[in-house]
């Protein structure tokens, strides 16, 4: 009969015996079942851990905040009311729950030190990572393509910006990124993963499992390539094609006045643009081979949680229209008894 023979745990520590105690074996094939993963996360002590977590805490809620108060905007003032804001509004939504699928997770591991999370848990988390991620991406270049009409067929934008194509760009943000995030998720989970279940990073994400596996994974290594690779260069090319006609458009303008009131309605977006897509680039598309998980860590904070909190700063500032809406939302609640 196969035996299999298991060591104890040494000096390596909890983190070893809880690799053990995860990582049941399946017999002859000597392969592996996983059931647990365990999340290394950032590697500080106890004291820079709970300065962390308080830091953590801190950048969580305000971009709950900041972004919950664009929502709250949008939706009571009529002057916000636009198929641009319209858009924003659902972008706010996104990133609450887009930082909210990795950073309660990330928290809960500094204050309390319990890394460990399910399979099924950290399947979970992938799939409305990847998903939230891919909407993200449609809904930006659908706010390019907003601001290409706005500037280049004013004219005729209620027609091309209708409430109905509005909704239209948002239910097909929504099926992209579902489908985008049902293949990632469905082809990483049917790997294998052998005598580790140690994923070097905070939350679960496409190439630290693909790392861990001891299949073959040149098949999901392409599929992500051609599909997740597929939608960000897309929607970037297309985004970056939307700004060279709207540059066409404003050089045609005859004033400089009119040319920088053009133009300065498209830096929010461009901004936003630059930091989401050049992070999300470095990660997904470079070759495994350059991967470097501690860049890879330090890269994911940027678009997890950093990017998403200050994404409503840069949409309000030096934005009249939003300025005004806070300004009557404020003396609207002064005058109420």
């Amino acid at each position: 009969m196969d035996q299999t023979i298991i060591p104890p745990c040494t000096k390596e520590g909890p983190v070893s015996c809880m690799k053990m105690d995860f990582v049941k074996p399946l017999g002859r094939q000597n392969q592996t079942s996983v059931t647990e993963f365990v999340l290394l996360g950032f590697s500080v002590g106890p004291k820079k851990q709970t300065l962390l977590f308080a830091l953590g805490l801190l950048v969580y809620l305000s971009t709950l905040a900041g972004n919950l108060a664009i929502i709250v905007l949008v939706w009571i003032d009529q002057c916000l009311q636009t198929p641009m804001y319209f858009l924003l509004g659902n972008l706010s939504f996104v990133e609450m729950c887009y930082t909210s699928t990795t950073a309660p997770k990330m928290l809960w591991d500094l204050l309390l030190r319990d890394k460990t999370i399910s399979f099924i848990g950290c399947a979970l988390q992938m799939y409305f990572f990847v998903t939230l991620g891919s909407i993200e991406c449609v809904l930006l270049l659908a706010m390019a393509y907003d601001r290409y009409v706005a500037i280049c067929h004013p004219l005729r934008y209620t027609l091309l910006m209708s409430q109905k194509v509005c909704w239209e760009l948002l239910a097909c943000s929504w099926a992209i990124g579902n489908f985008n995030s049902f293949i990632n998720t469905a082809l990483v989970f049917s790997l294998d993963f052998c005598q580790s279940n140690e994923i070097d990073h905070f939350f679960c994400d496409i190439p630290p499992l693909l790392q861990l596996s001891c299949s073959d994974i040149s098949v999901s290594q392409l599929v992500t390539f051609n599909i997740s690779g597929g939608i960000i260069i897309g929607a970037f090319g297309l985004i970056f094609l939307s700004y060279i006609l709207i540059v066409f458009s404003v050089l045609k303008i005859r004033t400089a006045q009119g040319r920088i009131k053009a133009f300065s309605t498209c830096v929010s977006h461009l901004t936003v643009v630059s930091i989401f897509y050049g992070t999300l680039m470095y990660t997904y598309l470079r070759p495994s081979s350059s991967h470097s998980m501690e860049q890879d860590r330090l890269v994911a904070v940027l678009y997890t949680i950093i990017t998403p909190m200050l994404n409503p700063l840069i949409y309000s500032f030096r934005n009249k229209e939003v300025h005004g809406a806070i300004w009557r939302a404020l003396n609207k609640d002064r005058r109420s008894p």
